[in-house]
């Protein structure tokens, strides 16, 4: 199959102070399944041991079975969806990883990427670290064992120090939980209440699911701490200027979240207003690529006053994988995720509306399906500008070789996907529409400018990872 998206990252959700923690927990996952289809996992507390259940597959298939919520007692739990941006898709990988050490138990799920790994992890080695799994969030298990200071909270502050990148960080304890998110706020991260439970969650939609409460979005580079006796919030970190990644709003993150301080369907819906207002069309109708295209879709045909009509079918049972058929077909990884209507297409000048254009495959073919069809023409707008370079915050992008608009110019793509006309949303039109009130978003795959660079690894590990000065 050849149907390629950038890949979502992970999802990370948690819950403390509740008798039911596993079973919210379970379904907090099940509302950020978006975020992650490869693997996921829980680790509840009873205040005297950690308890974990974790497995390959999606939430419904590896929390299916009642039993499993027996196996995981306790009032405070954290949990993880997972698809990889560091490390294979491996059962090892699996979180939230959990490890005893000399202070006791300790879980942590992560949702981001750290830059400075290999570096970190090479030191650790030298220093006898033996690693389990191909993953960055072990290293911060590690640091965290290796650190001088005493309390959680510090040892947590001392690791994560001497890491750069992206993460949202979950930890939980026999005793507390713990949510962390890095100074740029790269990744959503939102606090909710339940009664007089506390809830942290990757997006918002999770809170809602459970019928919790949206307090706020946790700030970038806090630092909350659950325990006992409440929540208290911590700001350890030096300042830098926040940095959340814009895509989160392009496809990333679900229609019904509010993230960095807005609801993410009214942003996408403006974005195809926005994309209306720079490339007027002369068409006779607007169609989405479903399902990720069809808020801009219906902001476009809003905004020209080009009808909108649901042209694709998409077919929402297909699992990540499936057996072709020995006798070729087609386009065969396209037309069984989308089938076209004809009697909607047919003799019609179409608009078709994606919210990215990645290799240019799926376009081409999406494009020649709909012409197939009978449409007199076809004209592809993306709600986001060309994306030009990989992502090192998070999410698993291409290299800068396999994305199309790194090496083509606009006309190539088209006459590539072979549409009538191929238009973007230019990037301040993309800021534009999110509107915030913060400019300052991640924009590297479209612009190339990393807020974080990338340390060059050194031949040989350097000592003194865990001496201070």
């Amino acid at each position: 199959m050849n149907f390629y998206r950038p890949h979502e990252e992970c999802g990370i959700f948690g819950i403390y102070n509740h008798p039911e923690a596993s079973n919210l927990t379970y379904l907090g996952l099940y509302a950020l399944q978006h975020r992650g289809q490869e693997s996921c996992g829980i680790v509840s507390s009873d205040g005297t041991n950690l308890h974990s259940h974790k497995a390959m597959g999606l939430v419904a298939d590896v929390f299916g079975n009642q039993e499993i919520f027996a196996k995981l007692p306790g009032e405070a739990a954290i949990g993880h969806v997972r698809y990889s941006t560091t490390g294979s898709s491996v059962l090892k990988n699996v979180q939230p990883i959990m490890v005893d050490y000399s202070r006791g138990s300790i879980a942590v799920a992560h949702n981001g990427n750290l830059v400075n790994s290999q570096i970190i992890k090479d030191e650790l080695e030298a220093y006898g670290s033996i690693f389990q799994t191909t993953m960055d969030t072990e290293i911060i298990v590690h640091l965290l064992a290796t650190s001088k200071m005493n309390s959680l909270e510090d040892r947590i502050v001392d690791s994560l120090n001497r890491l750069k990148g992206a993460y949202c960080l979950l930890f939980l304890t026999e005793t507390r939980m713990v949510a962390v998110r890095d100074p740029h706020g790269f990744r959503p991260l939102c606090l909710g209440k339940l009664g007089s439970s506390y809830v942290v969650a990757s997006e918002s939609c999770a809170l809602d699911l459970i019928e919790a409460e949206f307090i706020r979005e946790i700030e970038p580079g806090e630092m909350i701490v659950v325990n006992k006796n409440g929540l208290t919030s911590h700001f350890p970190f030096k300042k830098v200027e926040p940095a959340p990644c814009i895509f989160e709003f392009v496809y990333f993150a679900r229609p019904d979240s509010i993230i960095f301080g807005k609801n993410v369907y009214m942003a996408r819906k403006e974005l195809g207003r926005q994309l209306a207002r720079e490339h007027r069309i002369d068409a006779d109708i607007v169609i989405p690529v479903p399902d990720s295209g069809m808020p801009a879709a219906m902001g476009y045909a809003e905004e020209s006053g080009i009808p909108y009509e649901m042209g694709l079918i998409r077919n929402h049972y297909v699992g990540r994988t499936f057996i072709e058929p020995q006798q070729s077909i087609r386009h065969f990884g396209v037309k069984i995720k989308l089938n076209p209507v004809r009697e909607v297409l047919k003799g019609k000048k179409v608009v078709v509306i994606d919210d990215s254009l990645v290799r240019g495959t799926t376009s081409r073919k999406i494009v020649k399906m709909v012409r197939n069809a009978g449409a007199s023409e076809v004209h592809v707008l993306i709600s986001s500008p060309p994306t030009s370079y990989p992502c090192y915050y998070g999410i698993d992008t291409p290299t800068r070789k396999e994305l199309i608009s790194s090496s083509h110019t606009i006309d190539e793509i088209c006459r590539y996907i072979t549409a009538d006309s191929l238009g973007y949303l230019s990037r301040e039109g993309l800021v534009q529409s999110v509107g915030t009130g913060n400019s300052e978003f991640c924009r590297a795959c479209f612009t190339g400018d990393y807020p974080i660079g990338f340390p060059m690894r050194t031949p040989e590990p350097q000592l003194g990872l865990f001496e201070k000065e």
